[in-house]
């Protein structure tokens, strides 16, 4: 195993060869994603990077192999927005990509060279301990938000789903770069193999232990919901009157509430008393509530939101929630007078959408009251939202979507595959209701219910969905494992300052320099 390691530093000698490995090394994990989806490859696919980075000749090689990883990582991943974003969307890789230049630092600090059993080690939990902090900055909303978290490619794995309702999609992260590290240290360091072959056993321990013992929702019941996607039409009046057959077409199989998809009504009901009479009389024929989507201006409010909005056979319930965290240059520009010219180069944001100031629950008097917890589009790729939906009593949640611009490309199984991971954080059931597809639904272990509305139609589907109580794990203790591994690397960066302050003054002699 070390020949091979050895060809593959010896082969990349050359700068340029070896900038393009690495961006082709952090590009591979996106194939763990959907649309392909091959999950396992992600235990695998960051073990060519790693080697990069550990062979590094200096520290401004791994920090620069870090970044272009990086770079090929966020494009390889958000490679459907290029249509929209063009050369914008390189820039974006470029920047964001300077995250992982650390990382890349702390893969040769720890791997170079020959390092100790100790040393490789505390590598099984440094690196994915460094993984996780990019992945946490890189999580802020206005850099992108937390869509490709690299746990996030196992939402169809059980026993996966099993461990992020213990400690989110963040442990699952941490698992995966261990076992990635873990076969780096067997393939470069077989001197070191006792500390791999022992951190695989314990990932493999850890995930076996989740399976069979973590804690499980209770089931409470369940609840016959409707899902209206309507297609690839043309022009919103199209669209409304196309939802309101499909919706029609629900009436008398028991459904009690049918959900809509982001943007499915384009005026604000409160201005606009004839559409807000029309949906009720919607909801009385279907026999349930509607939760509709508006994207428009709100009476006596500026600018533009997007609001999910509760229906009932009386009209607007009052339940109205506004969308709090919008996607960078979809629906708003950041830095807008300097950035203002990405709306040149691609379709960003003519103007910015307005923000909702909190979270809503909404009870669906049609269904006895269920509590339902309303994310819009984007807002699902942020366990921190569902998680305090079901903290504040959600029963079911519901991300309203629409990635209709994306319709051919990877986006819209990548956003319906997030709703998979909520469930299973939450122990609560997730509905994704799109537009244009994909739309699925989950129940409270992250498992799918009933069929998949595809891209390829527009359609209405019935789901007996299963309700559950309990709290679970993650919803109780929350990110612990970001706090374990910002404490891993606070600890390191304790002992390596300690060190070299020690190695000074050994270097300066028993009197120091006077």
């Amino acid at each position: 195993m070390r020949e091979s390691a050895g060809w593959w530093e010896s082969a990349l000698t050359s700068p340029w060869a070896r900038g393009a490995a690495a961006v082709v090394a952090g590009a591979l994990p996106a194939l763990a994603f959907p649309a392909p989806a091959l999950w396992w490859l992600a235990y695998v696919a960051l073990v060519p990077w790693i080697l990069l980075a550990r062979s590094a000749c200096s520290n401004r090689r791994a920090a620069l192999d870090g970044w272009l990883g990086g770079a090929g990582f966020i494009l390889a991943v958000h490679h459907w927005l290029l249509p929209s974003l063009h050369v914008f969307l390189l820039v974006l890789a470029a920047l964001l990509g300077l995250l992982w230049a650390p990382w890349g630092l702390l893969v040769r600090a720890l791997l170079y060279g020959a390092p100790g059993a100790r040393r490789c080690a505390a590598a099984l939990v440094l690196v994915p301990s460094g993984w996780l902090l990019a992945e946490l900055v890189r999580s802020w909303e206005h850099l992108g938000g937390p869509w490709g978290l690299l746990g996030a490619s196992q939402w169809q794995v059980p026993p996966a789903l099993r461990l992020a309702s213990v400690g989110g999609v963040w442990l699952l992260s941490l698992l995966v770069v261990a076992v990635n590290t873990a076969l780096a240290v067997l393939v470069a360091l077989p001197r070191a193999r006792v500390p791999a072959v022992a951190g695989l056993l314990v990932c493999a321990a850890g995930g076996t232990t989740a399976w069979l013992w973590a804690p499980v929702p209770r089931a409470a019941g369940t609840i016959r919901i409707g899902v209206v996607q309507p297609g690839d039409v043309a022009g919103a009046d199209a669209r409304l009157a196309l939802g309101e057959t499909l919706t029609r077409s629900l009436a008398g199989r028991g459904v009690r509430l049918v959900v809509w998809g982001e943007s499915s009504v384009n005026r604000d009901l409160a201005r606009s008393p004839a559409m807000a009479a029309r949906l009720a009389a919607l909801s009385r024929e279907a026999g349930a509530d509607l939760l509709v989507n508006v994207d428009g201006r709100h009476a006596g409010q500026p600018g533009i939101y997007k609001s999910s909005v509760l229906v009932g056979p009386h009209g607007a319930t009052g339940h109205r929630y506004d969308k709090m965290r919008l996607v960078p240059f979809g629906e708003y520009i950041p830095l807008r007078s300097v950035l203002g010219w990405a709306t040149h180069v691609g379709k960003a944001a003519d103007q910015n959408r307005m923000r909702g100031a909190r979270q809503v629950l909404m009870p669906v008097g049609s269904a006895g009251g269920l509590r339902v917890g309303p994310l819009v589009c984007f807002e699902s790729a942020f366990p921190d939202m569902s998680r305090q939906l079901v903290r504040d009593g959600a029963q079911l949640l519901v991300a309203q979507s629409s990635t209709a611009t994306f319709q051919d490309s990877w986006a819209p199984a990548q956003h319906a595959s997030l709703a998979a991971l909520r469930a299973a954080e939450t122990w609560r059931p997730m509905a994704h209701a799109t537009l244009t597809g994909v739309s699925a639904v989950y129940g409270p272990r992250g498992e799918p219910v009933g069929g998949r509305l595809g891209t390829e139609r527009g359609a209405a589907a019935v789901y007996d969905v299963p309700l559950a109580t309990g709290t679970s794990p993650y919803v109780r203790f929350g990110d612990w494992a970001l706090y374990g591994a910002m404490l891993a690397l606070g600890a390191y960066a304790v002992v390596t300052v300690a060190r070299t302050l020690r190695s000074r003054r050994g270097a300066q002699g028993p009197g120091g320099n006077r």
